[in-house]
Parts: structure tokens; sequence; C-alpha cells
């Protein structure tokens, strides 16, 4: 039906020929002649409509059409008159001088709309979703999911160069703990069991290394019902890649060239190799595993400054085994008292009772805590006069995570952010185990299956809490873009590892017999790592949100408004699957 897409006509089709179908964006009556800009995935050009050239019903045909009215038009390429050209469009160079018109998809007007003028505000979000189908025409959305697929194929491409074949793996399995509950699906023919959406292809890829396929990957659907934020979805899809016969260097090549491949699809180039961090050291200078590098505003320990002042705060926080933590700002001054006050419930949002506040002038401080420190505490504490001192006294679990949020609003208060600059960090060293602050229990940090570091087996039985895992994350501007691990191949040590966890022998074999049995067949050294993809696109678009590089999301409430899920199922489907619902 079509000769060329609206979009991509140049001045090289002059003179030609061209039959065009597409929407109809907008429709410009002047006097007797008509202008409409036909839209297609491509983009946008203009359709002239003129007694000179195109017949009388075709003119009033043209004269008739709605917005988002689909149609079918011929006519031939000409250039645009000089004052209308725009060369930085090449659809703008030139238009269609129709002759012939035809309506294919007629179009009731719509509730929201494509075309927007310049700085036109959207429609609110929820109202957007709700018409899904019109906000995907939106010109930016398209860009996303072209981004988006063209990422996608990068991503093959590098991959099966790299010597990995893609497999798929089962989307209805067996439920395992992975850190989120699992979606469940009912079995109809066994009645009382059922299947589970993977939250990840984890335990498959070990397998597959376990059946010798030596490099796997998948972009890979994964669902997870948790809570949703701006930045998650329920379902959503990951680039899933494993490996067997590698180290830690290996993988780390392996995340490095794809990362490279990825940007450079997108238009912009990683400088290689990415700079690596321990976790401690993170945790340490900026409060956070996901640090962002683009600016400083380091964490410092200020302990040893109020250790024996006579100030209730500090002395209660450092009684209790916790420090006296915080951030120089050099010129932080200046900052008013209402926006220190602002950044101070931040922090205590995240658990901290408040913030210690210091200002240096005149080569002393000024500020509540100054008081009872001694002589010379300015000097101590690395200020200089017109410097701002903001501190939390407190263990390092509340320190931590305050900081880390008063770092990032006062970078942006600051205007410290530089534009465009993307920096890259690896984070490893992670512990293998965390305690819950309740009960004292081991938990995974990331999850059952990660190798720990060889050096550190002899601490299992004695300091497990202390033992580093062979796990590691990537980093960008402070979002974490993936991670994976080393695994276990032996049996013995995931038994283990298991037990520490109190996952008892039975409970282990019911709830990973398969991977259990696998690992006895004999399992090669292996490891991999999964990545977001959906935040990958969402960075390389400079999108707000997740949503707007997914073509039918959910929203934070879980529902999709587009296609009206979830919804109410018929008793009989119920009894079908041995279910029923008590209200």
């Amino acid at each position: 039906m079509r000769t060329h897409r609206a979009g991509s006509l140049t001045s090289a089709e002059v003179g030609q020929k061209v039959r065009l179908g597409g929407w109809v964006h907008r429709r410009r009556d002047l006097g007797g002649l008509v202008f409409i800009d036909l839209r297609d995935r491509a983009g946008v050009v203009q359709l002239s409509c003129n007694p000179a050239w195109t017949p009388a019903e075709v003119m009033e045909r043209a004269a008739g059409l709605g917005a988002e009215t689909v149609v079918l038009v011929t006519g031939t390429v000409e250039l645009r008159p000089e004052p209308s050209r725009d060369a930085r469009l090449m659809s703008r160079e030139v238009e269609v001088h129709v002759t012939g018109l035809e309506v294919v998809g007629p179009a009731q007007t719509p509730p929201i709309p494509v075309a927007r003028k310049e700085k036109e505000d959207l429609p609110a979000e929820e109202l957007r979703l709700r018409h899904r189908v019109l906000d995907l025409r939106r010109p930016e959305l398209q860009s996303n999911l072209i981004l988006r697929h063209r990422l996608m194929q990068a991503t093959r491409r590098y991959f099966d160069a790299q010597g990995f074949l893609e497999i798929e793996t089962p989307i209805l399995t067996k439920p395992t703990p992975e850190g989120a509950r699992d979606y469940l699906v009912p079995s109809r023919v066994h009645p009382g069991e059922f299947f589970a959406l993977p939250q990840s292809p984890q335990i498959y890829k070990q397998l597959l290394m376990v059946s010798g396929y030596d490099r796997y990957f998948q972009i890979a659907r994964c669902f997870r019902d948790e809570d949703l934020r701006a930045d998650r979805q329920p379902e959503f899809t990951q680039i899933d890649i494993e490996a067997s016969f590698v180290g830690l260097e290996d993988v780390l090549t392996f995340g490095e060239g794809m990362v490279r491949a990825l940007w450079a699809e997108a238009g912009h180039e990683v400088a290689l190799p990415i700079p690596r961090m321990r976790h401690a050291d993170a945790l340490e200078t900026y409060g956070s595993d996901k640090p962002d590098l683009r600016y400083e505003l380091p964490i410092f320990d200020a302990t040893e400054v109020f250790r024996g002042a006579d100030f209730s705060i500090t002395s209660t926080a450092l009684e209790a085994g916790g420090r006296v933590r915080g951030i120089r700002v050099p010129g932080g001054a200046a900052l008013t008292r209402k926006q220190v006050d602002e950044i101070e419930a931040v922090a205590k949002s995240l658990g901290a009772a408040g913030l210690l506040r210091l200002k240096a002038a005149g080569g002393a401080l000024e500020g509540g805590p100054a008081k009872y420190l001694a002589p010379g505490a300015a000097t101590r504490l690395g200020l200089s006069d017109g410097d701002l001192c903001l501190l939390v006294a407190g263990p390092d679990h509340v320190s931590s995570p305050a900081l880390d949020r008063v770092r990032q609003e006062l970078a942006g208060r600051l205007d410290l952010i530089p534009e465009g600059e993307n920096r890259f960090v690896w984070i490893f060293d992670f512990p293998l185990f965390e305690r819950h602050p309740a009960t004292g229990a081991l938990n995974s940090v990331n999850h059952p299956f990660t190798a720990p570091h060889p050096d550190d087996i002899p601490l299992l039985d004695r300091a497990p809490e202390k033992v580093r895992a062979l796990a590691y994350d990537m980093v960008l501007n402070g979002t974490e873009l993936g991670g994976g691990s080393l695994r276990i191949a032996d049996p013995n040590l995931q038994r283990r590892i298991f037990s520490l966890l109190g996952i008892p022998e039975e409970q282990a074999q019911q709830r990973f017999g398969f991977l259990l049995e696998g690992l006895r067949s004999g399992a090669p050294p292996h490891g991999g790592f999964a990545f977001g993809m959906d935040r990958i696109v969402m960075l390389l678009a400079g999108a707000e949100s997740l949503r707007d590089v997914i073509a039918f999301p959910k929203t934070t409430a879980q529902r999709a408004l587009f296609e009206g899920a979830p919804s109410e199922v018929d008793a009989a489907d119920l009894r079908d699957l041995h279910l029923e619902v008590k209200k």
C-alpha cells in the first residue's frame, strides 16, 4: 500500500510519485488550501492539498479530516516553499502535492492529544495510561521504543560474537524464594498445586552450565510481586548471562564489553576498564553501595573530634558503639537555614535523629555543638572559613543511608552535578551474608547460590558475617545497572550455605532439589550477571520513568489501566482451577 514512510521523505525524492499511509497529525485550512501533517513511525511530512493539483472531491475529503484519522495518500514530492523549509528535519524540506486521498481508518475525537504545541504540558499520566494506544503514538515514546529495539539487537549481536547461545528458560516454573513474592499460577490438572512465574532465570541458567552449554544469554522476562516505584514494574526485562570455566575478571570483561556496545548504539562512548570500588569503601565514603561519583562530598569520620565532649547527642551515640560521621561542604555556609532544615528533614526520614550543623567563620566554629568542642576543632574537621559541616551521630546502618541522601540533596542544591557526564563503577567484595536486625538470623545479601571468597571459607563457621562474596554490581551515576556473582559449583558447599541460612536439608531438597541434583552431576566453575534492560533504556533515552520505555506498563498500584487488569474471573473458571474467592 505504501512506497515510502512519510517521515523518511527527503529532497532526493523530489519529483517522484509516492503512496503514503499514516495518521492525521494536524490539519490546517487556509482559505481554499488544506495542509495536513501526516505522521507515521518515521516522522511527519506535510501534505499540500491545492485545487491546482488536487481534485475537488479530494479537497472536500481533506477538509473534513479529524485528528488521528488513518489515510492512504498518493501524490508527488516537491520542495516546500523556501520560508517553510527546515533543513534540520529531512521531511521538512519537502511536501507531497496530493492527488488522491482515501480514509481507511476513521477515528473518533481523541480523548488525549497526540499532537502538542511546543512546551504544552502532557495530560496526567493516569489518563495517558488509560488511553495508552494514543499515548504510544507520541514521537517521544516511539523514539524510546525504537531505541529499546536497537539496544536489544545490539545485545544479541554482542553476545553472539562472544560465543553465547540464546536459550529460553521456562515461564511456568517452581516457586523458589528469591527476595520477593512469587506470582503463583494454579494448576488445573493438579488440584492444589501451583506454578510460579520466574523472578529470574537464576537456577535454570546454572543448570544450563551443568548441562554443558558453556555460554548462555537471554533477554529474559521476570516477575516480582512487590510494592512498586517509578523504577519498578511487576514484570520486567533483564539481560541475563551465564558462562562456564570463568573467573571474576572474565565476567567483568563481558559486562564492560556489553555496556560499551549498548552505549555506542545510543551514540555514547564508554572508557574501559571501568573503575572498581570495594563495597566497604563505598559505604564508608559515600554511604551507599550505589555511589554517584560525578561529584565529591565524601563522608568522613569525625568521631575522634567529638570523643570526650560533654555533648549528650554524640556521647550517647558513642557509648552505644556508634560513630559521628559527616560531610564537609565547601562554601556551604551560604546555604540558608531553611535549606538546611529541608536537608535535615530528608535525613530524618531515613532514621537519623537529626543533623549536627557546624559553620567555620574567623577560624572558629559556629553552631549548636561548637561550644562543646576543644579549640582547634575546625582544623581537625578540615573546615575553612565559609564551609559547612553536616554530621550524623549513630550506628553506621543509620548514618550511611542518611548521609547518602544528604550528599545527594547538597549536590542538587549546589549545582554540583555536571551535565552529560557518566561515571561508571564496579562495586565488589560484597558481604556474603547480613544479619536480620530483629532476629540476628543470617540472610543472603545476593542469593544463596553466590560463591564465598575462597580466602574466607574458614570464616563460614566462626564469623560468617565477615565472609566476602564473589559478587559484583555495576553502578552508573548512583543507579545500579545490574550485577551478578560467581556461583557455588560444589554441592557440599551449597548445602553448607543452606544450613547457615537456616534452611534444613529436607527443606533445601524440597525447594532446590533440582539444582542440587544438577550440581551432583558434575558442575563446572561458572558465573554470570543480570542487567536491567528497562533501566538501561530509560537512562539512554533520558526518560523520567520506566513506564516511558515499556509499551504497556503497570501503574504503581499494579494496574494495567488500558487493558483493565487485573480483573475478576468467572466462578466457573475458578472452579476449574479448584479455587474459591473469599471476600
